[in-house]
């Protein structure tokens, strides 16, 4: 009584399908035509639209590709009204993955996808000759790339939300773009993000021949008038020739200028406002003249010391997720608790050995056979908990398929540095000493931290010891990344207090350099209230970090500027800097319009918990602050263009920068100008892990060599406590 083999079968709306039938079933080949004029010829299954096959649509759209439950699902290749083309991955009829985007126009885009828009490493190719490979975010370029000109100019540098937002270098025409010989394989590669349009659930009432078409007839006409209209606005929209594909993770390119190039021109950009120009001579430098171009978000292939070397970096980086998966797993269905004395004792570890085939306790894996020691698993799982951190979370952020992003050290420390894929996580590698003083300090630092919801001192969330043969060992913590923000951090700074080598060369200065105490030209101003809670605070942690006999610690200031008012005038768009290599925003670009410069400033509103964002995430634990401007009330951050964020302690906290601008040698040294600037403030107390009593040892080795050990900061921790405060009161002084 059922439908089965071949044949025909006709809806009364006039729907037909021929083919292959199975227990009343479409399964196998088929044909089905709707009433509108779409239809479709391939593979079916269990009733849907499920295989390979080529779709039709009423709107003259094409789709030729695999298909899933009604949707196009894998590789597929659609043409859509207007003749725009894209071929690549899909996720549920939503672009998604690796894939290549062709305009009707001769624009191109070949990069990766996240939920229908370029997002990710990508490269884009305007018909005009003009170039830009770098990173992606919801149709916009957002974070470092290389934009080439149209005359063969290149501007080298970081965007925000399709605007030049940050430090770069601009390069006449005449230099030459060095890219990796190897030309990439032109095959679509697996997508490593995630995020689907949710499927439209069937009505029972609804005809058969409507579920099926239904996906298609929605999704084909809106594609497409929103592809049109990217392609109007030029900044997100495009690709480039086969032959520019580099690979989404790594970029090892070089701009070089030959010696009749004399002159580049090194800039800084606020949301699209050029604020800052440095004309540099790249002929009489030759480390420079050769610039390695450096992307943020990239994987940096290092070593550390003689231990992992090429590979086994990345052995490193199989070993730690393969460890906190493990130990994160065994100690989360343990039932809540207090910590106990012993949770802090030598014996609070838990031990495993990772072989690479496997055992009854570990999963096969593909890294080297390791041994794995956890340090006071109790502890810190408790410590996450008050900093509000979910267990899975925590897993999936730092154990996740897309893995970790090695980092470049900021410091001497020779340390190596990991960022979880969210950048929520930084995982550092320690000396003997530091983890000793870590585990030394772990009990009074529990109960600071669960004490103070608002404490700047860093969150430690694990530590962590991986053993190789030869008796190799590698220690490491686990932090919260004080700069998980969807602001872009224009400035960072390392502050002790100390003037002896606390300064960056200017030659060696990026978007990514960190910063030092004599590189700070700023004094910030702050509400009242929001400056009594940071040195409040600020107190209470140095007097906890004096008791333990800790020094050497620094404050890290992020700084997120947001272009002053008056600036606009100073649009690259103007004729007065196309003579100096810029050109305007439809030749390089830019998004006309979207110019997010507040015009009152940075915003304070009263806080309405529903309206900001509470993800899971490093800034979760906190209270909201109150400031004296609103009648002592608890505070949002305004942010046109961005939204709106809650006021922390060390998060989000708004100021102004008063900059102190250098006088030239002609002019008048009684004549003191500043530039005034609004600006949100990052900050937090890091490398609480050096302990007086090793910095005794260097005094002692420093007088021996006729230095000053005062100089170098060795000062006993009250004495080192009291100067820290001290320079922050300078830099951050009591409005009058």
């Amino acid at each position: 009584m059922l439908p089965h083999g071949k044949g025909k079968y006709l809806w009364s709306d006039g729907t037909v399908y021929e083919g292959d039938w199975e227990g009343g079933k479409m399964t196998g080949k088929g044909k089905i035509f709707w009433p509108s004029q779409a239809k479709y010829e391939g593979d079916f299954s269990g009733g849907y639209i499920h295989g390979f096959g080529t779709f039709l649509g009423c709107d003259s759209s094409i789709y030729v590709g695999s298909l899933n439950m009604n949707s196009p699902h894998g590789i597929g290749r659609k043409q859509y009204p207007n003749s725009d083309v894209y071929e690549g991955c899909w996720k549920e009829a939503i672009r998604e993955g690796s894939g290549r985007y062709v305009w009707s126009n001769g624009n191109m885009y070949i990069g990766n996808w996240k939920n229908g828009t370029m997002s990710g490493r990508g490269v884009m190719k305007w018909v005009d000759g003009s170039l830009f490979d770098g990173f992606w975010s919801n149709g916009l370029r957002n974070g470092s790339g290389i934009y080439r000109f149209a005359d063969g100019s290149y501007y080298s540098g970081t965007w925000s939300k399709g605007l030049k937002d940050g430090l770069g270098t601009f390069y006449p025409a005449g230099c030459n773009l060095q890219g990796n010989e190897e030309k990439r394989k032109k095959e679509p590669s697996r997508s490593l993000s995630a995020g689907s349009e949710e499927q439209e659930t069937p009505s029972v009432k609804r005809s058969f021949s409507d579920k099926i078409s239904s996906r298609f007839l929605r999704n084909s006409r809106k594609f497409s008038d929103k592809t049109t209209l990217l392609d109007d606005e030029r900044g997100c929209t495009n690709i480039v020739d086969e032959s520019c594909v580099t690979s989404h993770d790594s970029y090892d390119g070089q701009i070089d200028c030959p010696d009749n190039q004399a002159l580049a021109y090194e800039r800084e950009y606020m949301q699209g406002v050029l604020i800052k120009e440095r004309i540099r001579n790249v002929s009489k430098s030759s480390h420079r003249t050769k610039q390695r171009l450096k992307f943020a978000k990239e994987v940096k292939r290092s070593s550390f010391g003689d231990i992992f070397k090429g590979q086994r970096s990345y052995y490193l980086m199989l070993s730690l997720q393969l460890g906190i998966r493990y130990t994160v797993g065994k100690i989360t269905p343990v039932p809540m608790r207090e910590v106990r004395s012993s949770d802090f004792g030598s014996q609070a570890r838990i031990r495993m050995y990772f072989p690479r085939k496997g055992s009854k306790l570990t999963p096969p894996h593909k890294s080297i056979n390791f041994y794995w020691k956890d340090y006071c698993p109790m502890v810190f799982r408790n410590l996450r908990e008050l900093f509000k951190l979910n267990a899975a979370d925590y897993m999936m952020s730092i154990c996740g398929d897309e893995g970790l992003r090695e980092l470049s050290s900021p410091g001497k420390s020779g340390s190596l540095f990991y960022l979880s894929q969210d950048d929520r996580f930084v995982i550092k590698t320690l000396k003997k000493s530091e983890l000793k003083v870590l585990l030394k300090m772990l009990p009074k630092y529990y109960i600071h931290v669960k004490a103070h919801d608002n404490t700047l001192i860093t969150k430690f969330f694990g530590a962590h010891r991986i053993s190789l043969k030869h008796g190799k060992k590698i220690r490491f913590v686990v932090m919260g990344n004080m700069f998980c923000t969807e602001l872009r951090i224009h400035r960072r700074y390392d502050l002790k207090g100390s003037t002896h080598g606390r300064c960056t060369n200017k030659d060696d200065i990026d978007e990514s350099t960190t910063l030092k105490d004599l590189d700070l030209a700023y004094e910030f101003h702050m509400d009242k209230s929001l400056r009594e809670s940071l040195f409040r605070q600020l107190s209470l942690d140095s007097a906890f970090l004096e008791s333990q006999q800790i020094i050497d610690y620094s404050l890290l200031l992020g700084l997120h500027f947001r272009a002053p008012e008056h600036l606009k005038s100073f649009l690259e768009s103007q004729d007065s800097l196309d003579k100096s290599g810029s050109t305007s925003p439809a030749a390089d670009g830019s998004i006309s319009g979207e110019l997010s410069i507040p015009p009152q400033g940075l915003v304070l509103v009263t806080h309405e918990p529903e309206s900001v964002s509470h993800a899971p995430g490093p800034h979760i634990r906190g209270s909201t602050l109150k400031a004296h401007s609103i009648g002592n009330k608890e505070v949002d951050l305004l942010l046109p263009g961005t939204g709106r964020l809650r006021v922390q302690l060390g998060v989000n906290m708004p100021a102004q920068a008063n900059h102190k601008l250098v006088q030239t040698e002609t002019a008048s040294a009684e004549i003191e100008l500043f530039e005034v600037y609004d600006v949100v403030l990052y900050l937090g107390i890091i490398d609480i892990l050096q302990e007086y009593n090793v910095k005794k040892k260097l005094e002692h080795r420093f007088k021996s060599l006729k230095f000053d050990p005062l100089s170098i900061s060795v000062v006993e921790p009250k004495a080192y406590s009291k100067r820290f405060i001290s320079f922050l009161e300078k830099i951050f002084p009591r409005d009058r």
